[in-house]
C-alpha cells in the first residue's frame, strides 16, 4: 500500500470517530414535562431559581452535590440536583440552563450554565458613587 493511501485512511478513521463522539454527547433543549416523558434521554432545561425555597450545599458532607429549585420557561418547577460544586455567581444568575436527565422526580444535572447581570447598561458603565 501506498503511504498516500495509509494516510488517507488514517484521515477517514479519525474524521469517523470525531463524527460518532459528537453524535453521542448531542442534547436538545426541552421543559420538564418532555424530560420527564423521556428520562433516558439529555436535556437542556432552561429556567429561573425559585429563591425562596432557598438551595442546599454542604461541602462537609458531599463536595459534589449541590440542590436547588428551578422552574422552566413554561412554569414547572422541579428539584435540581447539581452533581458539581455551587457555582460562584449561582445567586446573581437571571436565568439558568441545567444539562442533564430526569430521575423519578428530581431532575439531576451534570452540568450547568449561567446568564448574570451584566455590569453594563444600554453599552455604558454603571454608575457608582463613592
Amino acid at each position: 500500500m501506498k503511504k498516500t493511501h495509509i494516510a488517507i485512511i488514517v484521515i477517514v478513521a479519525v474524521a469517523i470517530g470525531a463524527l460518532v463522539a459528537t453524535m453521542g454527547s448531542d442534547s436538545t433543549y426541552a421543559d420538564f414535562k418532555e424530560a420527564s416523558t423521556n428520562p433516558d434521554t439529555e436535556y437542556h432545561v432552561v429556567g429561573k431559581c425559585n429563591k425562596e425555597k432557598g438551595t442546599e450545599y454542604n461541602p462537609a458532607v458531599n463536595t459534589d452535590e449541590f440542590t436547588f429549585f428551578l422552574v422552566d420557561n413554561k412554569g414547572l418547577e422541579k428539584k435540581v440536583v447539581l452533581h458539581k460544586t455551587k457555582p460562584q455567581d449561582f445567586d446573581r444568575a437571571e436565568q439558568i440552563v441545567i444539562i442533564g436527565k430526569m430521575q423519578g422526580e428530581d431532575f439531576h444535572a451534570k452540568d450547568i450554565l449561567m446568564k448574570c447581570p451584566s455590569k453594563y447598561n444600554d453599552g455604558k458603565p454603571t454608575e457608582t458613587k463613592g
